[in-house]
């Protein structure tokens, strides 16, 4: 049975909560964490690099001498990708890098991040993390307060912008919702701070 405690902004513990074992204790599978963050990684590309291949740079429409006795290798054309400001070979074009994942699997690896992280102690519940208004200082202070130091993901129920406002300015720390949660992000970060509500959704949707 997993047990964490459950603490308040100010750091002190307030209770204890149950980790549901479905999304917290399985063993994770390194395989499908590692296809989804491929995934997740390759759809966020925007896929707009462009070069123009000797067909489309201008110039080189005449040949540069003719064909024999000059002593020279033989050319037609100065915009040949061997010349300056010839054409690229293979050109890259704009492309789509996005995929599909198989739901089930995107499911099994987020539980495994999961269970990763609770397995290391890595998951830090507090009660409620709310602000009354964006304050970088005081939110710096509350991650202080729980010993989230280095990169930290929180998590809310909720799309709250005072505390989304009040972590983006912090060095390492990210700000996301129980609903778009992702493994990439989960992966990314050292510790994970999780609203109690929020946790409730993570199991209500996952378990």
């Amino acid at each position: 049975m997993l047990k964490t405690n459950v603490y308040n902004m100010s750091g002190n513990v307030v209770g204890e909560i149950e980790l549901s074992e479905a999304v917290f204790g399985i063993a994770p599978n390194q395989a499908v964490v590692h296809d989804s963050v491929k995934n997740h990684l390759a759809n966020k590309r925007q896929g707009t690099q462009s070069a123009l291949t000797r067909a489309e740079v201008s110039g080189g429409g005449r040949k540069p001498w003719r064909q024999k006795g000059t002593g020279r290798a033989r050319q037609g054309s100065t915009r040949a990708p061997q010349w300056t400001h010839g054409g690229i070979v293979f050109a890259p074009k704009p492309r789509d890098y996005s995929y599909t994942l198989n739901k089930k699997a995107k499911r099994l690896a987020l539980k495994s991040v999961l269970s990763a992280k609770a397995a290391e102690q890595n998951i830090v519940v507090i009660d409620s993390i709310k602000m009354d208004a964006p304050k970088t200082a005081e939110f710096a202070k509350f991650l202080a307060a729980v010993n989230c130091n280095t990169k930290t993901l929180v998590v809310t129920a909720e799309a709250d912008m005072n505390v989304v406002k009040s972590g983006r300015n912090i060095p390492g720390c990210e700000v996301t919702f129980a609903n778009l949660l992702n493994v990439y992000d989960v992966v990314n970060a050292n510790k994970l701070v999780v609203d109690q509500a929020a946790l409730a959704k993570i199991v209500e949707v996952f378990a």
